[in-house]
Parts: C-alpha cells; sequence; structure tokens
C-alpha cells in the first residue's frame, strides 16, 4: 500500500514521511513486512495471507491521525568531493548554464543544506534534496554512459554520489572518494540513513588520490 503525503520535494512533506516510518518501526500492525520511505510517500509492504488492504489502511489511518512520533535525532555524515575540471566534466557548462563562474558553482553547491529523502534507482543511490536554487537545472536531453563510481551529480534540487558505473543525464560537477555503498557489510551497507543530513567538504586532488587508494 502507498501512503502518499504530496507530490513535490518538500522538506514538510518529507517529514510527515519520516513520522509514519518511525511510528512503523515501533507500533507494527500484524502482517506488516517493512517500510520504503520517499520523497512524499512510504510504500508499505505486508503478507496477505496475513492480513488485507483494508485492515492495513486503517492501521495506517490510525497512526497517521494519533500519536505519530516526532523524528527523533539523525546523524550527520560528511562527504569529501574534489572539483577538478577532469572529475566534475560538467562543471564549466553548469557554471554557463547559470550565469555564474565554476567556483562560484562549487562554492554553491558546497552551501547546500542536504538531506537524504529516498534510495533508488540502483544500490546505494541515496538522492539527497537541497541543491540551491542558483544551480538547479533540469536534467540533460540524454544520458551520458560510464559515469565514473563516487560522481557527484545534480539536477533541479536533487544532489546524489553514484555508487556504480552507470549511465546519468544529471549533470556532473565532481568526484568524491566517500564510500558511500559497502557491499562487504551485511548489516549497514549504506552510508546514509533516510532523514541523515550531509555535508560536502571540498578536498584537493592530492587528498582525493590518497583517499581513493586507502
Amino acid at each position: 500500500m502507498l501512503v502518499e503525503f504530496g507530490e513535490i520535494i518538500d522538506e514538510r512533506i518529507h517529514r510527515q514521511v519520516l513520522r509514519l516510518d518511525a511510528a512503523l518501526k515501533v507500533t507494527q500492525f500484524d502482517g506488516f513486512v517493512e517500510a520504503v520511505p520517499a520523497y512524499a510517500s512510504v510504500l508499505v509492504c505486508f503478507d496477505p495471507l496475513v492480513t488485507d488492504h483494508q485492515r492495513v489502511e486503517t492501521a495506517l489511518s490510525n497512526l497517521i491521525a494519533n500519536n505519530v512520533p516526532n523524528v527523533g535525532s539523525v546523524s550527520l555524515r560528511e562527504v569529501e568531493v574534489c572539483y577538478d575540471a577532469d572529475l566534475g566534466s560538467d562543471l564549466a557548462s553548469v557554471a554557463e548554464a547559470t550565469g555564474i563562474s565554476a567556483e562560484e558553482v562549487v562554492n554553491a553547491h558546497l552551501a547546500g543544506d542536504y538531506s537524504v529523502f529516498m534510495y533508488g534507482f540502483a544500490p546505494g543511490y541515496a538522492y539527497l534534496a537541497g541543491v540551491p536554487q542558483p544551480i538547479q537545472l533540469p536534467r540533460k536531453q540524454a544520458a551520458v554512459r560510464g559515469v565514473a563510481a563516487g560522481s557527484v551529480l545534480i539536477a533541479g534540487p536533487q544532489c546524489l554520489v553514484s555508487t556504480l558505473n552507470m549511465p546519468t543525464g544529471w549533470w556532473i560537477i565532481g568526484r568524491s572518494p566517500t564510500k558511500i555503498l559497502d557491499p562487504s557489510s551485511e548489516n549497514h551497507p549504506f552510508l546514509f540513513d533516510v532523514g541523515d543530513r550531509v555535508r560536502f567538504r571540498r578536498i584537493s586532488r592530492a587528498e582525493f588520490e590518497a583517499s581513493s587508494r586507502s
């Protein structure tokens, strides 16, 4: 069952998503399997041999109408990023399209107030909201193949750090050595939890190379 709180990327809407997700962690109805939070909705999975849609809808409506808990404290995660031109192949294009310098694009990106809104598309792809308005651009008309893992990407108000070599239609403005996805960890393979805050920290090429080797 999909519980929708809105249709746009909005901090207030996402707080409702996080509150329901938190409530389902502590107050689970019979047949509950898991909850998957997204930008403006929560997908609630249940066992149809134990319960049905009507009872699930009633249970969720009661949770939302009653004492849905506030979201507790969240973690602040730091992500290193190098903005050298060969690592951020679209940085100059973003600067040209937004009418500011490449250095101003970098400073704007570093100043963003980012939080993890959802995971999707590929393992470890954490979608962050919070890209500042001056550097928001629609995604490209055509995707680019073979984009390196660790690429820092922006599109509209969203940002993510890729974890695999994959195509993307987002703008590549840098690259990070920070490990977002750790397949060897069975209990916590992702650096972020949904709701975490994220801060980007600029590093030099030498720091990038050293971190990439470690």
